[in-house]
């Protein structure tokens, strides 16, 4: 990680450039692989089981056992834990179920909304270098609130062909219909066409590597809906004098350690902080069991000193960062000025971990710039919204000639005859 004082606004884009790999050929293992489930099934998704997670399965299917087993085997520490984490993410989603008004837009024309849940969605749990059990709660847990009648898991198994016991009790606790032992690109192609053991799903969910955020976006073009784009992780932390440097290095740590191409951005006014947070960073990255990981990612992450803080709000709307932790003297000052960011942490003891497991708010952010025009996931994503529109006698006679208008204008004259039709019984009652 290095320090760049006072750059050039025409530096900026340079600095704030997320880690990129060449994926070149990615795509086109990643079609093969999901025309090759939607063509076999099954059959395919075992043998590519076998090829990616090294693991023989008869049954993709978590059993019921299997579940019961892993709740005997999880602390009761780690229990408790997970259903407190559980109730305060349902009651802050929950808030989000608001009652949506009937408006009459004029004298007998009545229109209104109304939430509807997504009746299937998947959720895609990564394995890898860390069990996500907290992932399972970010998404079950308002797909459940929404109402989605379906709530369909998948996550890769370990090479004993087992799921961690902490994701298959979050999946229990958060109220997840089906379970199955399946990871990579071969769950999301499962969950999009549907095998013989896995129900086609309507919208997918979930982070993943590269290969599991290439299959969403291939799928999405004309199969199935996804949350939202997705990269590596990132986070960006503004701080001032005032700030604990041990607290902003630990926080940009707490990115760093997600992967290689995870980015930790730290800006700041004040120079002397930045030496102090590098200090701090050297010294705790050398104590993370997932060092290695976090010094790849250090690599091009950055500690960018600018001239004042009307600096920092500009370049960070720019940046437009996954998780924002701004530790200032004035941080509601700055906040309110921020338009682009996934999630905001507010303070110096509000540290961008507490939202990643139990505060209540989502998790699963949008990166890579994506903030500038996707929310995070929330209760509405898993609901559709129908409108309706009822026209009484008076509506007709009140909006009716401006819809034949209209119509007639637009050459579309079977539209304004629909119209006619109604004005005439109306005009006769």
């Amino acid at each position: 990680m290095k320090i760049v004082k006072y750059p050039d606004k025409k530096q900026w884009a340079e600095l704030l450039a997320r880690p990129s790999f060449d994926n070149s050929s990615l795509m086109a293992t990643v079609q093969g692989v999901l025309n090759d489930i939607k063509a076999r099934g099954d059959e395919a998704v075992k043998e590519y089981e076998l090829k990616f997670d090294k693991v023989e399965l008869k049954n993709l299917a978590v059993t019921e056992a299997e579940i019961a087993k892993a709740e005997s085997i999880l602390s009761d520490e780690l229990k408790s834990a997970i259903r407190q984490a559980k109730e305060n993410i349902a009651k802050f989603h929950a808030a989000q179920d608001t009652p949506l008004p009937c408006i009459e837009t004029m004298e007998g024309v009545k229109c209104w909304q109304k939430a509807v849940a997504i009746q299937k969605v998947g959720l895609y749990i990564p394995g890898g270098t860390a069990p996500l059990f907290s992932t399972v709660l970010m998404l079950a847990v308002p797909a459940q609130i929404a109402g989605c009648k379906e709530i369909v898991l998948c996550t890769p198994p370990n090479k004993e062909g087992e799921v961690h016991p902490a994701v298959l009790f979050a999946a229990k606790v958060a109220g997840v219909n089906k379970i199955y032992k399946i990871g990579g690109v071969q769950a999301i192609g499962a969950m999009a066409y549907g095998t013989e053991s896995v129900p086609k799903v309507y919208k997918i969910f979930g982070p993943g590597n590269q290969y599991v955020t290439a299959a969403k976006q291939s799928v999405s073009l004309k199969d199935v809906a996804i949350d939202m784009p997705a990269g590596p992780s990132e986070v960006e932390v503004i701080a001032d004098d005032t700030a604990n440097p041990a607290f902003v290095a630990a926080d940009l740590l707490s990115q760093a350690e997600h992967g290689a191409d995870s980015q930790a951005i730290c800006i700041t006014s004040s120079e002397i902080l930045a030496e102090q947070v590098l200090a701090e960073v050297e010294k705790q990255v050398a104590e993370l069991p997932r060092q290695a990981l976090a010094e790849k990612s250090l690599d091009h992450s950055r500690i960018i000193v600018v001239h004042d803080f009307e600096e920092v709000i500009d370049i960070t709307n720019e940046y437009a960062p996954e998780h924002l932790i701004i530790q200032t003297k004035d941080y509601m000052k700055i906040a309110e000025r921020i338009h682009s960011a996934g999630s905001l942490f507010l303070g110096h003891l509000t540290p961008e971990s507490a939202g990643d497991y139990a505060s209540g708010t989502n998790h699963t952010l949008p990166t890579s710039g994506y903030a500038h025009a996707y929310s995070g996931v929330n209760l509405d994503s898993f609901r559709k919204k129908m409108t309706y529109q009822e026209i009484s006698p008076a509506g007709i006679k009140n909006i009716g000639r401006i819809v034949e208008v209209m119509a007639e204008n637009e050459s579309l004259f079977a539209h304004k005859n629909a119209m006619t039709l109604r004005i005439r019984v109306a005009n006769t009652n």
